[in-house]
């Protein structure tokens, strides 16, 4: 992502247009990190932050940087713990023709491996999440192809099971970049912006290729990969300018 912006001159300013409602603030000081420029993730005892190239990983209690992945990484995004691991989105963008990849990084052993192989990607892969039974993955278009950013439902092995496109409200909010980021929250997804302090909440509609924009929610993250935060029941993100992963929970 942060490739397009500098072939663009893209500057990531302004902020959301729709209405939002109170959703998340940050709480705490966070974790300062060189490698938050992409995504980050959270189990109870360790920080992950994600750059292009690397995902570190940080000491809870101390802040301490434990290890950095070593393997070559060319554009990963966003991150979730799953059974202990990292499982990080990465493509090649902006590079055609498009590959796009699940590694997985491994806290017990340090490597960034790759766990799935997308064959002929619908676009580059910007975050991916298993809710238990399947798999969700966003793969992502810019400019004046973003709307054909879509969903994808896998089954466990990866055979898809069905897609969808983004509400027109969602896309045009975009400005003209793609979601980067997305968690399951009850029966319905939050999705982050790429460089706005927004959260979209969208479902699954009963019929249709589109799914349904239900609210536009604040939160301290401007853009990026956003996870949730085992510890604190609500979300992890980063703020890519301060080079930080940011902490949130729910506004009351």
């Amino acid at each position: 992502m942060f490739a397009l912006l500098l072939l663009t001159g893209f500057v990531a300013a302004g902020e959301s247009k729709l209405t939002l409602k109170p959703g998340f603030k940050s709480v705490g000081d966070g974790q300062k990190s060189e490698h938050a420029t992409q995504a980050a993730a959270a189990t109870e005892k360790h920080v992950f932050a994600v750059s292009s190239t690397k995902v570190a990983m940080y000491d809870r209690a101390t802040g301490k940087l434990v290890a950095t992945s070593a393997e070559k990484a060319e554009h990963l995004n966003s991150a979730f713990v799953w059974k202990g691991k990292v499982y990080c989105a990465h493509s090649n963008y902006p590079k055609k023709p498009e590959t796009s990849e699940i590694r997985v990084y491994d806290p017990e052993t340090n490597k960034l491996t790759v766990f799935h192989d997308f064959k002929d990607p619908p676009g580059s892969l910007v975050w991916n999440v298993h809710d238990g039974k399947n798999w969700w993955c966003c793969f992502a278009h810019y400019g004046a192809d973003n709307a054909k950013t879509m969903l994808i439902k896998f089954a466990d092995d990866f055979k898809e099971v069905q897609r969808w496109t983004f509400p027109k409200a969602v896309v045009d909010d975009w400005d003209k970049m793609s979601a980067s980021g997305g968690v399951w929250d009850g029966n319905t997804l939050l999705v982050s912006h790429h460089h706005y302090k927004v959260l979209y909440r969208v479902k699954l509609p009963k019929d249709g290729k589109e799914l349904e924009l239900v609210e536009a929610l604040e939160c301290p993250f401007p853009g990026q990969g956003i996870a949730t935060d085992p510890k604190g029941g609500g979300l992890v993100g980063i703020d890519r300018d301060a080079k930080k992963v940011v902490f949130a929970e729910k506004a009351k």
